[in-house]
Order: C-alpha cells, then sequence, then structure tokens
C-alpha cells in the first residue's frame, strides 16, 4: 500500500466538516421517515380502503402508485441531487414528501389518495439518493465511514418493521390518517436540522446537461418492469398485458443502455454499474431484498390470520428482527468494515440470513413463536444488518463525487425494483402452493368447521413454507455474487481514496489495481 493512500484517511479527517455528525442525525431520521412509510401504510389499509369507499380491485394502487413513481424517478432524482445539490434536493425532498404526506391523511376520496401516494414517490425518488450521497461525501474517513454507513445500514434494514409496530399503534389507538400525518413532524425536523448543519464539499456537483433521452427512457423502463411484477401478482404471469410489460420494460432498458454509452453526459455514467465491486452490490442487495420483502409479507399473514395476533402484538413479533440488524450492522458490521474485506462481511451475512430463512420452512400452523420464529429472526436480522452496512458503502466508495447521487440512486433502485420482484414473485409461489394443498384435502376443506378451518389454515402455511424455501435459495445466491464478484480489499487496502473530485477520482477509480484477500 502506497505512502499516499495510507495517509489519506488521517488528511480526510483533518478536512472533514465538524458538523458531519449532527448532519448525520438528520439524513438518518429522513431515511427512517422514507423506510417507515413503506410498511407504515401496508397496515393501515384496510382501514383507509372503507373509509374512502376504494374497491377491492383499485386498492393495490395505494402502493402501486406509491412503488411506480418512487422506483421510476429514482435514477433522475440521483442525477438531480448531482446537478443541482444534495443539500437542496435532499431540503426540497422533506418539503414535498411532508405535503404529499398531509395530502394523503387529509384525502376524501380514492383519487386523492393515490395522487398523494403518487407525489410521496416521487419525492421520495428526490430525497432518497440525495441522503445516502450526502453520507459518501460528507464521511471520507474510513472508519468514520464505517460507523456512519453503520447507522444508516441499521436504519435502512430495520425501519421497516418498526414500521409495522408504528403502523399498528397508530392504526389501533388513534386514526388510519396518523399514518400519513407522522411523517410531517420526521420532515420539518430533518429538514430544519439539514439546513442548519449540513455542509456540501465544494466542488462535487455535476454541471452536466441533463441527458433527457435518459431520463424519459430510465423512467418508462423501470415504470413498467416495477408495474409488470405489481401486474403478476394479482393478473398472472402469463397475462397478455404482463407479458407486454415485461418486453416493454426491457426494450426501454435495453434503448437506456445504448444510449448511455454514447451520449456526452449520461444520466447513469456506465463506469457507476460496471465497476465490478459496485455491480456486484447492486446485484447482491436486489436479491436480497427480494428474499427480504417476501418474508415480510407472509410473516405478517401468519402471525395475524393463523396465530391471531393483532396489529400491535404483530408489530411487536418483529422486535428480534429489528435488534438483529442494529446489532449486525452497528457492532459486527461498522466494527470490522476497516479490518476485513467486504465480501467477507456480505457473504457470511447473506448465508447467516439464510439459516434463519431455512428455519421458518419448518413453519406449521401450531408452531411456537419462542422456539422457531424468534430465533430464526434474530439469525436472518443478524446475517441481514452484517451484510447491509458493507454494501451501502461500497455502492459509493470510491466514486466520482459528481455522480455520488446516481450511484446512491441505484442502490435504492436495486432495493425497489428487488421489493417488486420479491412481493410478486414469492406470493405467487406461495398463491399455486397453497392452491395445490387444497385440491389435494378438498373433501376435508369441504366439511366446514373447525376441521375445515384447519385444512385452510394448513394450506396457507404450506404456501408460505414453499415461498420461503425459494428465499432461502435467493439468499444462497446473493452470498454466491458476493463472494465471487466483489473482490476489492478493505478501505484504504486496494480501492480508491473516497470522496475525491473532479476527473482525478474517476481516473483513479479505474486504474488502481484491486487488492483481493
Amino acid at each position: 500500500m502506497s505512502k499516499t493512500a495510507a495517509s489519506a484517511s488521517p488528511a480526510a479527517a483533518a478536512a472533514a466538516d465538524p458538523s458531519r455528525w449532527k448532519a448525520l442525525v438528520f439524513i438518518a431520521l429522513a431515511q427512517l421517515m422514507v423506510v417507515l412509510d413503506a410498511t407504515i401504510v401496508n397496515i393501515a389499509l384496510p382501514s383507509a380502503q372503507t373509509d374512502l369507499g376504494i374497491s377491492d380491485g383499485n386498492r393495490q394502487w395505494v402502493i402501486t402508485a406509491y412503488a411506480l413513481a418512487f422506483g421510476g424517478l429514482l435514477l433522475f432524482g440521483g442525477r438531480i441531487a448531482d446537478k443541482w445539490g444534495r443539500k437542496n434536493a435532499f431540503i426540497t425532498g422533506l418539503a414535498g414528501f411532508a405535503l404529499a404526506s398531509a395530502l394523503g391523511g387529509a384525502a376524501t376520496g380514492e383519487a386523492m389518495m393515490l395522487g398523494a401516494r403518487a407525489l410521496q414517490g416521487a419525492f421520495g425518488a428526490l430525497l432518497a439518493p440525495a441522503a445516502l450521497s450526502l453520507l459518501a461525501v460528507t464521511f471520507t474517513d474510513a472508519k468514520e465511514r464505517a460507523k456512519a454507513f453503520g447507522i444508516y445500514g441499521a436504519i435502512a434494514g430495520g425501519g421497516g418493521a418498526v414500521g409495522l409496530i408504528l403502523g399498528g399503534f397508530l392504526t389501533e389507538y388513534l386514526n388510519w390518517r396518523w399514518t400519513f400525518f407522522v411523517n410531517i413532524p420526521f420532515a420539518v425536523v430533518a429538514a430544519a436540522g439539514a439546513w442548519m448543519v449540513i455542509r456540501e464539499p465544494a466542488g462535487s456537483r455535476n454541471g452536466a446537461r441533463l441527458d433527457i433521452p435518459g431520463v424519459v427512457l430510465s423512467t418508462l423502463g423501470l415504470v413498467s418492469l416495477v408495474y409488470g411484477f405489481t401486474r403478476a401478482e394479482s393478473a398472472g404471469w402469463t397475462d397478455g398485458v404482463t407479458l407486454a410489460l415485461f418486453v416493454a420494460s426491457a426494450v426501454l432498458l435495453a434503448a437506456f443502455v445504448a444510449v448511455e454509452a454514447k451520449v456526452k453526459s449520461p444520466l447513469l455514467p456506465l463506469r457507476v454499474l460496471l465497476e465490478r465491486n459496485r455491480g456486484g452490490v447492486y446485484l447482491s442487495l436486489g436479491l436480497a431484498v427480494i428474499a427480504m420483502f417476501g418474508l415480510f409479507l407472509f410473516l405478517t399473514y401468519y402471525l395475524q390470520v393463523v396465530k391471531g395476533f393483532s396489529p400491535v402484538k404483530t408489530g411487536f413479533a418483529f422486535l428480534p428482527m429489528i435488534a438483529g440488524m442494529i446489532t449486525g450492522s452497528t457492532q459486527i458490521g461498522a466494527r470490522l468494515m476497516t479490518r476485513v474485506a467486504p465480501r467477507l462481511l456480505m457473504g457470511p451475512g447473506f448465508l447467516l440470513a439464510g439459516v434463519g430463512m431455512l428455519l421458518l420452512t419448518q413453519l406449521e400452523v401450531g408452531s411456537s413463536y419462542p422456539a422457531l420464529i424468534l430465533p430464526a429472526q434474530l439469525l436472518l436480522g443478524l446475517g441481514m444488518g452484517t451484510a447491509f452496512m458493507p454494501a451501502m458503502s461500497l455502492a459509493t466508495y470510491g466514486v466520482n463525487p459528481a455522480d455520488a447521487g446516481v450511484a446512491s440512486a441505484m442502490v435504492n433502485t436495486s432495493q425497489q425494483v428487488g421489493g417488486a420482484i420479491g412481493t410478486a414473485l414469492l406470493n405467487t409461489i406461495a398463491a399455486s402452493a397453497t392452491t395445490a394443498y387444497l385440491t389435494d384435502h378438498a373433501a376435508e376443506a369441504a366439511a366446514g368447521g373447525t376441521a375445515g378451518r384447519l385444512i385452510q389454515a394448513q394450506a396457507m402455511v404450506e404456501g408460505y413454507s414453499s415461498a420461503i424455501w425459494w428465499a432461502v435459495g435467493i439468499l444462497a445466491v446473493s452470498a454466491t455474487i458476493a463472494f465471487t464478484l466483489i473482490t476489492t480489499g478493505r478501505p484504504g487496502q486496494g480501492g480508491p481514496v473516497a470522496g475525491g473530485s473532479g476527473a482525478g477520482a474517476e481516473d483513479a477509480e479505474l486504474r488502481v489495481p484491486v487488492i483481493a484477500h
């Protein structure tokens, strides 16, 4: 390792913004708000549907409208943050998210609710990459970066489960509208704090012209992809419109890649995507999220429908997973990230999560929460927390600061698309297994009474177990990708110095040899 590389960390620490740790508080608060919103509305949806007269056929759009806007606009939001300034994008995203949340909470009908959810998704697509890229350009010292991303990773991983608890409390003891209104104080505090303490490093903006063809092609391609998987869940994988959406997505995204390879100032510079380690992070993280989102869905239904838990009790039942994620991220990932190569945290982390998932394949109608679900959640949380933390950091490590926003957007895009795929794919697998079980036990199910209800419950659990087996396999693939594609050494030993600026940083990313450990 050269003297330059060895001395980069102290130099970066000396030049660091003295308010960076205060800034982290407000960045983390904003990230918590976005992640909470992804699950908190799920708990409130049945009540909101009844109050607003939303039909069964249209209720999915309360979730889908947000997912389409968020997933489709992420790359655009990331590049806007690079061009306009991450602090400006961050504060604007917070203000817009708060306004959209107020509209959702005050909704008087279906159209107003769906419009508010789409607006939330659009402003979330500006806010999320701005938050992650602010971390990337603010924390450049390896040890400090590890701590900062440990906190961020814990929030990103555990916030969804916290949303289940908060959503249960607000819906059960107040009103579903508070699942929207609760975002407003989060946004106000985070925006005020960001205005006062965040100092964006000079020279880190991207002043290039906006790539309009890239914006149009990427947005339409991602919207088609996310909607295709969402529609597949309800209409089936062989539905004509579903297939047309997948074909359209493939054509649009292929055209996007072709355009990005030729234009002078691309929306997504291919160097961001094709750098081996960063590409490995995007792929392994997206696959892991497929498994994770599927589990949230099945475990929520298992606890509420099969075991009879209330929404609040269900939320609390997820606490061990949250504790595991926080521990894995802050106590394992953050402490070891500067000592071992990222793949030696990500690979074992995904494998440990796979072991936890493997335990859950043994679910039965009468399974004990303390004996089976509790240890499985702890293993899953520890594994995911350990893997997520270095993944979040490595995805933006060494990138040209002018590309930090779009590199951060790719992290969110891989998670968003992974979530859409996970919900649709695993739910379809579960539904098929449930139907097959009911067909095999048709006579018993038709009998009615206690025996019939038991068969129905067993059929549901059979479906969950079958889908969770697939999730185990997906996590094994994530671990394999992490071990094979991610070859960089620990920060400062085999990679470029994070937080450089201008062409020099970009050249360093392409030039510095990668040392595998």
